[in-house]
């Protein structure tokens, strides 16, 4: 979050809290970062004069920040401390570290599905505190949560409802940011847990693409196109769209509740972590073990010939990876011999031990048969002379 340096009218200290800077300013007022006696940090909100004049506005206040000391949960700025009847009423949160979302897609770009799914199930948890607590956060967007080290935490919830002069301009009671709201609100209806739900989906679709589920344009027409068109999901990864679209549904009791959404999403982030991160299958080198799509029993001697051939042709470069593999996956597979195991001392391009062994092997043996059988051969003809001699001698005598 950008800080400031403190201007000549900003005030110096409020409350028990002596201010340092400031966070920013909206429609209600100007957020400040202050530090109590003990060192802790808060955000601290003072509301505009002409708000403080409000009386109708003083009401709706009270009500918003007595609803916000109920929430419970790690995924919200938790309310510190507020007075209701100071001149100008003020109210100080947990001071969270760290970008909004808003400002981390401005700067770094498109989220990876997997990011978003976690993100998502960590807001959609911090939501159902919020809604179990009685309040609807009613101004659910990018800029509205905050990637603190520890996880996103929802800001300015319940209380944003009331501001709706700097943040729309369409004439009626709706009150919010276009392209985040509902079309229950742009109506002027009841807005219920629901609500939030759409602008959590138009959130993730933000964090999944950099825009707007409903685009760009003035306050009128992006109003329009939440009331009457589809949202454009076109860029969302195909793993999270039919869950954003489920959210956007103009029908509010057909919208999915926040913990559908917590595990749901929570299922996603982790099978995603899975399918891109170390552990993936596709990239585990094959001598760690047998593949599944490695050939198995009378097509094993013919995949092992096949690769033999391959790595011991002269002048015949080594495959290159695939496509859908990792280029370290060809170099650290180890050819494999007729008999299906690998040779533990072949040298990378060198000649097969193992057949040469085979052949030495064969070599010897006929080598053998042969001397035995000129030896037989050649036993068998000296007997015969040694007989024939008496029957010459029978003959002349």
């Amino acid at each position: 979050m950008t800080m400031m340096r403190l201007r000549r009218e900003d005030p110096r200290v409020v409350g028990s809290f002596r201010l340092h800077r400031r966070l920013g300013a909206g429609g209600m007022g100007v957020v400040y970062l202050g530090a109590d006696k003990r060192g802790q940090r808060v955000a601290l909100k003072v509301i505009r004069p002409e708000l403080a004049e409000d009386q109708e506005f003083r009401s709706r206040f009270a009500r918003e920040v007595s609803a916000a000391r109920r929430i419970r949960g790690g995924c919200t700025a938790r309310l510190v401390a507020a007075d209701l009847e100071a001149e100008r009423p003020w109210f100080a949160t947990q001071y969270v570290p760290g970008p909004s979302l808003h400002d981390k897609v401005a700067r770094d770009g498109i989220l990876p599905a997997a990011e978003v799914a976690s993100i998502g199930a960590a807001l959609a948890e911090g939501l159902v505190a919020v809604h179990e607590a009685g309040v609807v956060h009613r101004d659910l967007k990018p800029s509205n949560i905050l990637l603190s080290p520890k996880g996103p935490r929802i800001i300015d919830f319940g209380i944003a409802w009331s501001t709706g002069a700097s943040t729309l301009t369409h004439v009626g009671t709706a009150v919010g940011s276009p392209g985040f709201l509902a079309p229950e609100q742009v109506r002027g209806a009841a807005v219920t847990p629901a609500t939030d739900v759409f602008a959590f989906g138009a959130t993730l679709a933000y964090a999944a693409t950099g825009d707007s589920p409903f685009g760009q344009g003035s306050s009128e027409v992006m109003l329009y196109r939440v009331v009457h068109e589809e949202p454009d999901l076109a860029g969302v990864p195909d793993s999270l769209a039919p869950l954003v679209h489920a959210c956007l549904t103009k029908d509010p009791e057909a919208r999915p509740s926040t913990v559908q959404l917590s595990e749901r999403l929570a299922e996603i982030a982790a099978r995603e972590a899975r399918g891109h991160g170390p552990g993936r299958r596709d990239i585990v080198p094959r001598a760690a073990g047998p593949r599944p799509e490695r050939p198995t029993g009378p097509r094993a001697q013919a995949y092992a010939d096949q690769q033999t051939e391959r790595r011991t042709a002269p002048g015949t470069p080594a495959p290159g990876p695939s496509p859908s593999s990792s280029p370290r996956t060809p170099a650290r597979t180890p050819a494999r011999t007729p008999s299906g195991r690998t040779p533990a001392n072949r040298r990378p391009g060198g000649p097969d031990r193992r057949l040469l062994r085979q052949r030495l092997v064969v070599f010897v043996t006929v080598t053998l048969l042969v001397a035995l059988g000129i030896a037989a051969a050649q036993g068998c003809q000296g007997p015969s002379r040694g007989l024939r001699a008496p029957s010459g001698v029978a003959a002349h005598a």
